[in-house]
């Protein structure tokens, strides 16, 4: 990474990169500079340096160098000069959108250009099989090469500044603009999948905007401008969700609009409820949730009359008859009569869902059907004036469906109000916010509602009805649709019918007993007979038995007092024992439930899955088939033309696509093989034509070839005339110029001699001059030459020197290394050997002692026989022992054997030699006694200084018996 002083450097570093086409090494000298720690202040010249970075980054595509480079600047710049910021996000978003639509344009250009080899023929044959092939057209492969590089570029750029800018307070303005640019992006060029992605990117920034609300730059949405900024972009995507009719993602929208009101608790505009309330029509309306799309257009209405002045009666009218309309298209029955305990909870929970998104706040303990409902909303139309602002067909429609009953006349008084209805609409001039109005949408659900009136109204007159009749009774439908209507209505208990279509009649009123209304009246009637006997036989009067019973009195209340504790006791543990029950059965019925409904969305998930792969594989399917279709639509077109009006071939025929292809084919191969006889023709007439002009025209050469040669014959003849006479008169000059120079020719030669002889004199001199520096400059080269000799040979001559000393050193270490290593091997070697005599020496001992052992161990013990001690010399190693008399002396020497110095002497001979030495008690003095030392080396020193005798015994041993 290059360090640069200044800022303005790497700026020039980059622009001369540029210039020289390394635009790839500009962007990295530049990147290096920003993310570099630094430069972490802010200064002007770093604002020149992200214009041009980010305009190498448009050039080359680096939406990754483009967000770091805008995140460290936004590091730098956040509390110093946010506006600095600000600018080159604009600039940014700027090159992105402007190289976006360059792109968009070439590539239009490039389809619009004329690029065919053979201007006769439309396609060529390559060229089908290749759009047949890849499934694409010249302009989609032109889009994918061109286009799409660049908007996947300008995607990423508007997601960039989207995450850079998501948690600024100072930047929220320019948040929402490229919001509002990146829907524009995705309603421009109908980018579905990257309009779901946004509205998530968005909504997941306001989640953690929520989440983390400890940021420093966090904005606050309790502020008016923030929060009207925010609502904008919501109301934005709204919009554009409808208009690409992305419902689910509308509805979401709906919801984070909703969401945002109640985290704010502030009721937005007016201008924007209206938008919010007519795009919840139309999503409401897309969901076939009619009650809900009513309420939705009365609360439309109510925002509409109260805050819209500039409101026409006209434009209120068709709004009120809308209201009108869209109540009465909601089914007259419950549709959840017949649903599971799962199925009612959750309808539940939609209608809040749904009654808080309209703005209707219900009570989640009170009933549905007691607040949001069909009878409830008309009631409400009414008594609040809407049904008297909507048109007269509106109000006379409403009174024939609602309170007239007329099962013989009703569907035709309906029939012509209906095409009257169907003709009212259109865009409301003094309410720009609502949609465009169409009254029609209303009719099929009107013409069901007109048929099950009718119905209804039927069943309670007739018992029975021929199907022909009532099918002309129906003027709306078939009998077919007309049987899925009463069927869906039987199946919710709205009428009782049925239908034998071998007698082709219908039957009515057969609800049976368990029917509501029959129950009703049998209860009402057995009341009634109840009273009315009560009154004609009253009950008789008893004789009262108070004194019977007053004696007994006190103890039957203790007993029932008793009895009624006991009960009660029974009745709590029954309860609890009931409520314990109850609550298992909850577990385990909430338990099942959680279950249930877990299989239920997994087999959900899993159809959809499977539902929606099946819709793509049939879309593809489809696509293709209308790809082929167009295609061989085209081809007979192209046929037809290239037979100018001629009758095509195919003509009335199924047509396929390889049929077409074919004859496509055989057509351009005939096309081909025709203009190669043209062509043949026509060489052939051109050859003709060619050899008759050259016949013609080469006598005609000919002559002007002699023509020409003897005009120019005549043309060199003159030329060299002219050449010789000037020739002549230049000669003539030359010869009287040179008679005038020859009188100057001595005065010339005496000059030349006269140079001639000051250049030779000064060219001596300087060459004298030049060998006298030459003989000068050779001296002084042999002169450094001879020193420099000597020096090389004093340097040697001393390396020679140092090297032999150093030789000379290393020798006498080496010999003197060799002479220790030899002394250390003498001196080991000689340890070596007195070790190996001090090792023989005892092991002779040891085998002697333990022969003398053996031996004195055979023989009997002999008692010595006292002797008359005499004065011996001391000896400090050898001791001196009395000599005995001849057949005692082997026992001598063997009592005296354990007494010898350096000898091994057992304990017990040490024992039984004890007692012989009494005489010595008794006839030498203790300081004459014979030391006995225990000390080896000493004793071994000693043996070393005595010769051995025989027998490794010493020769003290032997001479101590010999008398003196």
């Amino acid at each position: 990474m290059a360090n640069f002083a200044k800022p303005e450097n790497a700026l020039k570093r980059a622009e001369e990169l540029i210039n020289v086409g390394q635009k790839q090494d500009a962007l990295q000298s530049l990147h290096d500079l920003i993310t570099s720690k630094r430069y972490r202040a802010w200064q002007k010249p770093l604002e020149k340096i992200m214009f041009k970075y980010v305009e190498l980054c448009v050039d080359l595509r680096k939406g990754r160098f483009a967000k770091d480079g805008l995140i460290q600047y936004r590091i730098i710049c956040q509390q110093v000069n946010v506006s600095s910021l600000e600018e080159v996000i604009k600039h940014f978003m700027h090159l992105s959108t402007e190289k976006a639509e360059q792109a968009r344009t070439q590539a239009q250009a490039l389809e619009e250009a004329l690029d065919v080899d053979d201007l006769e023929a439309d396609k060529r044959p390559e060229d089908l099989m290749l759009s047949y092939v890849s499934g694409e057209k010249g302009k989609d492969r032109s889009d994918r090469e061109v286009v799409t590089p660049w908007f996947k570029f300008l995607w990423e750029t508007y997601r960039t500044v989207l995450e850079i800018l998501r948690n600024n307070s100072k930047l929220e303005a320019l948040y929402a603009m490229t919001a509002h640019r990146a829907f524009q992006f995705c309603k421009q060029y109908k980018r579905t999948t990257e309009f779901r992605r946004l509205c998530e990117i968005i909504r997941n920034h306001l989640a953690n905007l929520n989440k983390y609300r400890d940021q420093r730059d966090r904005p606050d949405l309790s502020a008016p401008e923030s929060l009207q900024l925010y609502l904008d972009t919501r109301f934005e995507q709204l919009k554009i969700a409808t208009e690409l009719e992305l419902w689910q993602e509308a509805f979401r929208s709906v919801e984070d609009i909703h969401g945002l009101m109640c985290m704010v608790k502030k009721t937005p505009k007016p201008s924007l409820m209206v938008v919010y309330y007519a795009k919840l029509t139309e999503i409401f309306w897309i969901s076939a949730s009619h009650l809900n799309h009513a309420y939705a257009w009365f609360k439309l209405f109510s925002l509409q009359k109260s805050f819209n002045k500039n409101l026409s009666q006209k434009d209120l009218q068709l709004i009120a008859s809308s209201v009108v309309l869209a109540a009465l298209s909601v089914p007259p029955y419950d549709q959840t009569r017949a649903a599971s305990h799962l199925e009612l909870e959750n309808e539940k929970e939609r209608n809040l869902r749904m009654a808080n998104l309209i703005g209707f706040n219900l009570d989640p303990k009170i009933d549905r059907g007691d607040v949001l409902s069909r009878s409830a909303l008309l009631s409400e139309l009414v008594s609040k004036g809407v049904l008297s602002c909507a048109t007269q067909e509106v109000k006379d429609l409403f009174h024939l469906l609602e309170h007239e009953f007329l099962p013989l006349d009703l569907a035709v008084k309906i029939q012509p109000l209906l095409t009257k209805i169907s003709k009212f609409g259109g865009k409301l001039a003094s309410a720009s916010s609502v949609p465009e109005v169409q009254l029609s949408q209303y009719v099929p659900a009107l013409e069901k509602l007109g048929t099950l009136r009718l119905l209804q109204q039927v069943s309670r007159v007739y018992q029975s009805m021929k199907i022909e009749h009532l099918s002309r009774m129906i003027p709306f439908y078939d009998f077919s649709v007309v049987e899925k209507i009463y069927v869906d209505a039987v199946k919710h208990n709205f009428i009782a019918m049925k239908v034998d279509h071998m007698k082709g009649v219908m039957m009515f009123g057969n609800l049976g007993v368990e029917s509501d209304g029959f129950r009703d009246h049998l209860t009402k009637f057995a009341e009634s007979l109840n009273k009315t006997r009560a009154m004609v036989y009253p009950p008789p009067k008893k004789a009262s038995r108070l004194g019977e019973i007053l004696p007994s009195l006190a103890e039957t209340v203790d007993k029932e007092h008793k009895r009624l504790l006991a009960r009660k006791s029974i009745i709590e543990k029954r309860k609890e024992e009931q409520e314990r029950q109850l609550l298992e059965m909850e577990r385990e019925e909430e338990s099942r439930r959680l279950k249930q409904q877990k299989i239920t969305e997994e087999a959900e998930a899993k159809r959809l899955a499977t539902e929606s792969e099946i819709r793509k594989k049939q879309r593809l399917l489809k696509e293709i088939e209308e790809k082929e279709l167009e295609e061989a639509q085209q081809l007979l077109q192209d046929v037809s033309k290239k037979k100018k009006g001629k009758k095509p071939l195919l003509d009335g025929e199924k047509v396929t696509k390889q049929t077409l292809l074919d004859m496509a084919v055989h057509e351009q191969i005939k096309e081909r093989e025709e203009r190669e006889k043209k062509l043949t023709k026509l060489s052939k007439t051109m050859d003709h034509l060619e050899r008759a002009k050259r016949e013609e025209s080469a006598p005609l050469i000919e002559a002007a070839y002699q023509q020409r040669l003897v005009e120019e014959r005549v043309l060199h003849e003159r030329e060299q005339q002219l050449e010789i006479e000037l020739s002549q008169q230049r000669h003539e000059g030359d010869v009287k110029e040179k008679n005038r120079l020859v009188r100057m020719l001595n005065n010339k030669t005496i000059f030349q001699e006269r140079v001639m002889h000051r250049r030779q004199a000064e060219f001596e001199r300087r060459r004298a001059e030049r060998e006298e520096q030459i003989s000068r400059m050779i001296q002084a080269r042999k002169l450094e030459k001879e020193a420099m000799r000597k020096k090389i040979f004093y340097v040697r001559s001393e390396e020679e020197r140092l090297k032999k000393l150093h030789e000379e050193e290393e020798a006498r270490k080496h010999e003197e290394a060799e002479r220790r290593r030899r002394e250390e091997a003498e001196r080991k070697a000689k340890l070596d050997e007195i070790a190996e005599k001090q090792r023989l020496r005892e092991r002779e001992l040891e085998e002697k002692a333990e022969r003398q052992k053996r031996e004195m161990l055979a023989r009997p013990a002999i008692e010595p026989r006292p002797v008359e001690p005499r004065p011996v010399e001391p000896r400090p190693v050898e001791p001196v022992v009395p000599a005995p008399a001849a057949p005692a002396a082997p026992i001598a020497v063997t009592a005296n054997a354990p007494n010898a110095p350096g000898r091994y002497v057992p304990r017990h001979r040490r024992q039984e030699a004890a007692p012989a030495a009494e005489p010595d008690l008794r006839g030498i003095r203790p300081d004459e006694r014979p030391a006995l030392s225990n000390d080896r080396w000493r004793s071994d020193r000693s043996d070393e200084r005595r010769p051995p005798a025989f027998g490794a015994g010493s020769k003290s041993t032997w001479s101590s018996s010999r008398p003196r």
